[in-house]
């Protein structure tokens, strides 16, 4: 007997008959023995639907009420389940965020997790009833209800397996794994057994869709077993865990490509002490998340400085960066969104040389330009125009022998 959490996502409980076979495939899972905490996301395209309803009314709603309206949505999908599972004469109850003790910060919309009490689950598992979540939202303190930002309920899946100590957090997606690169871009990409914490905490972090990169990092920090694997298939999908002799063998083991990248460039700025934090401060303190940082030294004390946004902060950090420019007294401020960022991640590349020049001269060979380069211990990114970012991602998979079974 197994103690499982099993995580669907909208695609999965987009209508009364996938929730039947999602209730059909955790009541197989609970035939085997197994006890089982399932976490659903609201219907595929709710929670989109919610907030044009919302915005009819006001550009400017407020957040803690946008979090009790978005609630709804997974409120729905928990009680559908359970009362199908009733209909087949499973014993299930359902329980939204604040009832599972999720407890949260107060960053409405985009709440961390603080604790999860689960009493109530483990009482309600150890009376042999399947358990169902309401994902996405928890509660703060104040018992205002709150939800975790888009993607959360990866994060209350693997938030959840932790605080039951779960043998395994299986999440049901529409693909059935995590893959060397976005199949949709190279059609040689093939489907990972394994891949580990780092290598997909790297990967989530550049643009790969499969899991919430709070979640990986849950995971990581209490070493739950993540198995990522489609509800339209019973193939097995790619495991995430921590990594092993084997996984260093594979020197890369994906590419990934991130369009949603801006890049601005302060050019002629004083080279001197504090002028970073006056340029980046502006920019943290209206929560714009700065990605890549390269700076580059000119003669005459004066140094160019250049970072990248997501797309959707461009205006509002090019605009910020054009008051900070005027007060430090740059010389002019460049920008430009037809950027992609293109990344190689490997544990293996640890303990391998050559990473970098094999990818540079790849590009090359293709004549690719690279604008930014930025490298972490087992991540190497390069910043191309938008327009060659897919055939950079294929000519990559095949340099680094990823098209090979």
């Amino acid at each position: 007997m197994g103690l499982i959490v099993q995580k669907y996502g909208g695609t999965s409980v987009a209508d009364l008959d996938r929730i039947r076979h999602v209730a059909n495939r955790v009541a197989k899972t609970f035939d085997k023995g197994n006890n089982v905490v399932v976490v659903l996301s609201a219907m595929a395209g709710i929670t989109d639907g919610l907030l044009d309803m919302a915005g009819r009314i006001t550009a400017s709603a407020e957040k803690r009420e946008l979090d009790v309206l978005l609630a709804t949505g997974e409120q729905t999908t928990a009680a559908l389940l359970a009362i199908t599972l009733k209909s087949m004469n499973y014993s299930a109850k359902s329980l939204m965020g604040y009832q599972a003790e999720v407890l949260t910060n107060r960053d409405f919309g985009n709440a961390r997790i603080v604790d999860i009490g689960a009493g109530r689950i483990k009482k309600l598992v150890k009376k042999n009833n399947i358990v169902i979540v309401a994902g996405f939202q928890g509660c703060d303190s104040d018992g205002n209800i709150t939800t975790l930002g888009r993607g959360g309920s990866d994060t209350s899946a693997v938030a959840i397996a932790t605080a039951i100590k779960a043998d395994v957090c299986e999440i049901y997606t529409d693909v059935d794994g995590i893959y060397t690169a976005d199949p949709n871009i190279c059609k040689k990409a093939r489907k990972l057994d394994k891949i580990s914490y780092d290598e997909m905490l790297e990967m989530s972090s550049l643009g790969a869709k499969v899991l919430q990169i709070r979640s990986v990092e849950f995971a990581k920090k209490y070493n739950v077993p993540v198995h990522v694997r489609s509800s339209f298939s019973e193939k097995e999908g790619t495991m995430v865990v921590n990594e092993n002799v084997e996984m260093e063998h594979l020197v890369v083991s994906g590419i990934t490509c991130n369009k949603n990248e801006a890049r601005i460039t302060l050019k002629k700025v004083p080279d001197q002490p504090g002028i970073a934090a006056k340029i980046f401060s502006p920019l943290a303190g209206s929560g714009i998340l700065v990605d890549m940082i390269i700076q580059n030294t000119r003669a005459s004390g004066l140094t160019d400085l250049t970072f990248t946004v997501a797309k959707t902060d461009y205006n509002r950090a090019l605009e910020i960066s054009k008051k900070v420019a005027e007060e430090i007294k740059a010389e002019e401020v460049l920008s430009a969104e037809n950027i992609a960022k293109i990344s190689v991640t490997g544990v293996g590349m640890k303990s391998h040389s050559g990473v970098a020049a094999k990818m540079f001269s790849t590009l090359a060979n293709e004549n690719i330009n690279i604008r930014l380069i930025s490298t972490s211990e087992i991540r190497i990114s390069c910043v191309i125009k938008e327009k060659y970012s897919e055939l950079a991602v294929r000519v990559l998979h095949s340099a680094f022998g990823l098209d090979k079974e």
